[in-house]
This record gives C-alpha cells, structure tokens and sequence, in this order.
C-alpha cells in the first residue's frame, strides 16, 4: 500500500474529458500518473505515447494542485524533491555543475513538449483562417478531443505539414463552414485528406463554386 498524507483533491472536469478520449491501456496509465502525482507528488516519468500527451495537457492544473496543498500545509508530498543547500565556491551563490547540469536537463525535458505548442498551433488556425478566408475566430483552446487528436496528428507531422494541411482545408472552394471551419476538430480528423489536397493541389474535394452567367 502506498502511504500518504493527503487526504483527498478536486478532480476536475477536464481530467474525466481528457481520460475519456483514451483507450483501456493509456486511462490506466494516465489515472496512475495522475493519483501518483496528486498523493505522493512524485512525477510521472515513464508515460509514453497518447496518456503522455493526456497527462501533459493537465499539467498546469496538476501541479497548480499539489502546490496549493504543500503551500497550505508546509510540507512536501515527495520529500525527494526537498534538494540540500547547494554548495559554493568562495562564499558565491553559483550552483555547481552537477545543478546546472539538472537544471539544464530540465530545460531539455520542457522543451521536447513545446516544440510546436498548441498555442502554435491555434495561433496559425488564426492566421491562415483570417488570411484565407477573411473570417475571424474566437478559439483559443483547444477542446479535450481535439488536443488528443492534435497530439497525434503532431506524433506524424511536423509544423509546416500541418500548416500546407490548414492551407488546403482553407482554400477549399465548397465547403460546410459551421462544422468544417469553425474550430480545428474537423481538420484534425481529416487531416490526411487535405494534405493529400494540397499535394495535389486540389480545391474542389466537395465540389466547384457555381459559375457566375455571362450577359
């Protein structure tokens, strides 16, 4: 049994829509991660594919969480991250090479997540969306669905195949705006599609625009 101090947390909504977007395999390993984290503050490190991207999406929140609680009550959930003082050379306040090798490492570890963000993402949905069809958008987070479709979609695809794919959704001479266009979900869902269109350059995947009469 796992022993620990705290009592109980408040499961947000956003956990169950995050963890009913996985399989049977990543909603165990994204709970566990979860739990562990909230009781025992130790941080997952062996999460891997879909319950990786799930587990991230809900950081904030998370350690938000266990940092309200160790605040409160003055003590530390995983007394392992309690680091001694680090020693100095000269009376100076420099870490040594080992902490600025850890801290370095964990520079290194955030970075692999934000290499193209979802704020990167919504930023370019704005701008082509606007650009190519002069229509403005109010969305600036992703949905529980759409971020795990958009950490999939990231797992295969760089930024700028990701925005050739936006491109071709956008160029698109027919098309459903209020269900295709208005939030990312659909593009996310079909994104093989378009970037196949825009390969081919092909902007009639739902048909042409009526031409107009000549007099």
């Amino acid at each position: 049994m796992k022993l620990t101090k705290r009592k109980g947390f408040n499961f947000f909504r956003s956990y169950y829509d995050v963890y009913n977007e996985l399989n049977d395999v990543d909603k165990v390993k994204f709970m566990d991660a979860l739990l562990d984290r909230q009781f025992l503050g130790v941080k997952p490190n062996n999460l891997d594919g879909m319950s990786k991207f799930a587990y991230i999406s809900q950081t904030n929140s998370i350690d938000s969480q266990v940092k309200g609680y160790e605040d409160k009550t003055g003590t530390k959930l995983n007394p392992l991250e309690v680091k001694p003082n680090t020693p100095t050379d000269g009376g100076t306040n420099t870490p040594t090479a080992q902490v600025q090798v850890e801290e370095k490492g964990k520079e290194q570890e955030k970075g692999e997540y934000t290499l193209y963000s979802e704020k990167d993402f919504l930023l370019d949905w704005k701008e082509l969306r606007e650009g190519l069809i002069n229509k403005p958008t109010n969305v600036t987070k992703l949905s529980p669905r759409e971020f795990v479709l958009f950490a999939e979609v990231q797992s295969r695809n760089n930024r700028e195949r990701i925005v050739q794919g936006l491109k071709a959704l956008f160029k698109q001479e027919v098309i459903n705006f209020s269900s295709m266009q208005s939030r990312p979900q659909h593009f996310l869902d079909n994104i093989d599609k378009y970037l196949t269109a825009f390969d081919e350059r092909d902007t009639k995947l739902y048909g042409s625009k009526p031409k107009t009469p000549t007099l």
